[in-house]
């Protein structure tokens, strides 16, 4: 390791602790950077039992952790496979397919739309965890069928990726890996942003099909902004909207978001007619990593736009590895530990964000992570909105 990286990490870390003690909060306009204790994770043990409200208000109680583990989209089960939980996967729905050996778990999907409750039940799970994108009315399903269901709030920020990754690691009991995953998302988001700080930051839209494109509210839009980007879209709305061939004329993005999903769109007008697509500015993302709201997705989603977007000042050397990552974590534990034991018999543990993350839940979204869209939407971007959480 170069001795420029070396210092890159220890600037990092020394930022992150920073932000622990206390971060001032960052202007509207500036990127969105690891705050408040969160941003430094602790390998605290997992404790049980555990009870922790949802986003439907259900108090979900596990006695022990489980050993079966059903998930209902994809995001959360990239979460499982990045926090060391795999092995405890028995279920998954067909877009999660692209994790290591997914492909040998039950694959849960409904051949319609959404999730077939009896391949559920035929996992014996002792855990469900349902993203949003996962219905109420599924949710209750599966709890009439005599599962116990942990359905999650829509992920909109670096902050709620970061609650529920928690909340998932102290359900599974993989509290460790979480505080790890977490602590390498924080501190690469760190990095692009350190980064990308002084830099002219080009338009850029993310056009999702449908004349759906991302807003502002949205951990997509946060992914932009970390990486140096603007995110046009943001100041016409928030979530996930329709935006009209007009405006999308006259905002005229320097850069477009495209996947191997969405790149029909970029042959059609208004887009074709758009700077980015004449001057061949099309940043290729992966529709796994930038669609799903987990980890591993914002690291290597913030990873490669930065360096497309500014190369000369973000390259390979800036990225924070998860074993760097995981030694912050273990760096911050031992000083925990130390500071427990001078405290005496009146320390107390810090309170976990998993109650705040259920108690501001909005439970009426049935599509993934893309709030209340039309039906008609759904059926047009279905594949997306499906990889996307």
């Amino acid at each position: 390791m170069s001795l420029r990286h070396h210092t890159k990490v220890l600037l990092l870390i020394l930022m992150v602790s920073l932000a622990a003690i206390g971060a001032t909060p960052m202007a509207a306009t500036a990127a969105p950077t690891a705050t408040d204790a969160a941003s430094v994770q602790t390998a605290e043990e997992c404790e049980f039992p555990i009870t922790l409200t949802d986003a439907t208000g259900e108090e979900v109680t596990l006695e022990e952790p489980p050993e079966r583990v059903t998930t209902t989209n994809p995001s959360v089960a990239q979460i499982m496979w990045e926090i060391g939980g795999a092995e405890q996967v028995v279920g998954t729905s067909q877009f999660a397919h692209y994790l290591d050996g997914a492909e040998d778990r039950t694959n849960v999907s409904s051949t319609e739309f959404g999730v077939n409750i009896e391949l559920v039940v035929s996992t014996e799970p002792d855990l469900v965890l349902a993203p949003s994108a996962t219905s109420v009315e599924t949710v209750e399903a599966l709890r009439d069928a005599g599962l116990t269901v942990y359905h999650f709030p829509e992920e909109t920020d670096f902050d709620e990726v970061r609650e529920a990754t928690t909340i998932v690691g102290q359900l599974t009991g993989n509290c460790e890996g979480a505080a790890e995953a977490n602590a390498w998302m924080d501190a690469n988001v760190e990095a692009a942003a350190t980064a990308t700080t002084d830099a002219d930051r080009p338009g850029i839209m993310y056009p999702l099909g449908g004349d759906f494109v991302v807003g502002g509210d949205t951990f997509i839009h946060e992914m932009i902004v970390a990486s140096g980007g603007d995110n046009l879209a943001a100041d016409e709305f928030d979530g996930y909207q329709v935006m009209n061939d007009e405006v999308v004329l006259s905002l005229d993005p320097e850069y477009l978001i495209a996947t191997e999903e969405s790149t029909f769109v970029l042959e059609e007008e208004p887009y074709a007619s758009t700077r980015a697509v004449e001057n061949d500015a099309i940043v290729m993302m992966e529709v796994n990593y930038l669609n799903q709201p987990a980890p591993r997705s914002v690291v290597f989603s913030v990873q490669n736009l930065t360096a497309e977007l500014h190369p000369d000042l973000y390259d390979e050397s800036d990225f924070v590895s998860r074993a760097e990552a995981a030694a912050l974590v273990d760096s911050d534990s031992a000083t925990d530990d130390a500071d427990t034991d001078d405290a005496g018999d009146d320390a107390t543990p810090t309170e976990t964000a998993a109650d705040d993350a259920a108690g501001d839940a909005d439970t009426d979204t049935t599509i993934p992570g893309f709030g209340p869209v039309a039906a008609i939407a759904a059926l047009i971007l279905s594949v997306l909105y499906f990889r996307r959480d």
